[in-house]
């Protein structure tokens, strides 16, 4: 009997779409591809979302991957001019900002009215052009990821009226995201969200996760006869390889790229980076959505440090910074300690340059971390292990690599294979 190899996502995230949400399945899709499946997606017209950032140069990593772009409604883009004076900015990516009543009116709005989120006014076009694909292609398998976890929603109506393989990808927790609890939510609307959860957690084949652990274990107490498989984020392999080393000699060169907000703590190491560079000249380059405040508020309390803000750089390009440097940094979101492992991290590692991460070492993210030579998280309160830790990377720059265990294992390649044997290999299962 032929296998039929076809396999519907829906991501409302897609290049040009930037960011960290888009690469997870825009790789899937490109290496499915590669071995032999023909990934369709569903996804939301670039015009219509609310994207916070455009990479065009993503496209060229889909472009033989049939995609199907539709139309949308959405309550974001009425908030998003409310919030910023621009209805195409979206939501403050990780990060509430409550400094005001204006802005604490507009959590509440987003919290109490915006269920599951912002993007629910796309749940129609999407299940709309998804209908009309399954029949024409015999669609069995369906991947929905979220967030948006609007999308599951449209994953649930889908699986109701066809037969199919469906899997829900959590790239971030759903209800108990960290920032939920900024939105000054009713009981009635957290009730509704949770209802919402608890029913696509019932009706999926299975959830993909990014990190196991304690994510997983709330999970399975919502769902305690679910199947979970875990596929962290990853690196592209022929990228890195594709990207040189380019290290100064003259100056000791830190870098952070992504985003960078005051849910993380950040503060306590600048200091600390002060008083190294009594001793060592420290070039700081960040990269990535990161507001002209903070920015401003790094430069006073490093004047002494040189401050590079390179803006937000096309995925290539950001990798080429990395590669740069000397010592990557990277902030845990404060509250989101052990929900995941990003993308970031996983490149950061494939660079083999030393990783220095503030967080929670007894994490998922800090016990991985830590496999590698070079690569810690350490509490932000651990001062003297923080600065022995640059001290030492700026002492000996140039010569310190991190060299991580088995590292191929999470090549977006490796990943995808694992992809095909325990979720689109399973099978369906009824209600």
């Amino acid at each position: 009997m032929t296998v039929n190899k076809k396999v519907l996502i829906l991501s409302y995230y897609w290049p040009p779409s930037g960011g960290s949400g888009v690469q997870r399945w825009m790789y899937f899709a490109k290496y499915l591809k590669q071995l032999g499946w023909e990934p369709i997606v569903i996804t939301v017209d670039e015009y219509q979302a609310a994207y916070p950032v455009m990479d065009p140069s993503l496209l060229e990593e889909v472009k033989d991957i049939q995609v199907i772009k539709t139309s949308t409604r959405e309550p974001l883009r009425f908030y998003s001019l409310l919030v910023s004076g621009n209805s195409q900015s979206g939501i403050p990516q990780a990060e509430v900002k409550r400094k005001n009543l204006f802005g604490k009116a507009a959590a509440y709005i987003r919290g109490n009215y915006f269920i599951p989120d912002a993007r629910k006014g796309w749940i129609p076009y999407a299940v709309k052009a998804a209908q009309k694909v399954i029949r024409e292609e015999n669609i069995s398998h369906l991947i929905t990821t979220g967030p948006p976890h609007s999308t599951h929603l449209a994953g649930l109506q889908l699986k109701k009226q066809f037969s199919l393989n469906w899997w829900i990808d959590f790239r971030d927790p759903w209800t108990d995201v960290f920032y939920n609890t900024s939105f000054y939510r009713t009981a009635k609307a957290k009730q509704k969200d949770e209802a919402f959860e608890k029913e696509v957690l019932h009706f999926s084949n299975g959830v993909i996760l990014t990190v196991g652990g304690e994510l997983q274990a709330q999970l399975q107490q919502k769902a305690p006869d679910q199947r979970f498989v875990v596929l962290p984020n990853g690196f592209d392999a022929d990228l890195m390889k594709a990207i040189p080393l380019a290290q100064p000699k003259d100056v000791f060169h830190i870098v952070y790229t992504g985003i960078l907000t005051h849910n993380q703590n950040f503060s306590e190491l600048l200091q600390l980076l002060g008083g190294v560079s009594k001793n060592q000249p420290i070039l700081l380059s960040l990269a990535g959505n990161i507001s002209h405040e903070i920015i401003d508020e790094i430069k006073l309390c490093v004047p002494q440090v040189e401050v590079v803000y390179h803006g937000y750089l096309s995925h290539h390009e950001a990798v080429r910074l990395m590669k740069k440097a000397h010592l990557l940094l990277n902030f845990i979101f404060a509250g989101a300690q052990t929900q995941m492992i990003s993308g970031k991290l996983l490149e950061y590692l494939a660079t083999s340059i030393p990783v220095l991460s503030i967080g929670d070492p007894l994490s998922a993210a800090g016990e991985f971390l830590s496999q590698g030579t070079a690569a810690v998280m350490l509490n932000v309160t651990d001062a003297k292990e923080i600065q022995r830790f640059i001290i030492k990377t700026a002492s000996e720059k140039g010569s310190l690599f991190n060299n991580f265990p088995e590292l191929t294992q999470w090549s977006r390649e490796s990943l995808t294979k694992r992809l095909i044997d325990d979720v689109l290999s399973t099978q369906q299962k009824t209600h």
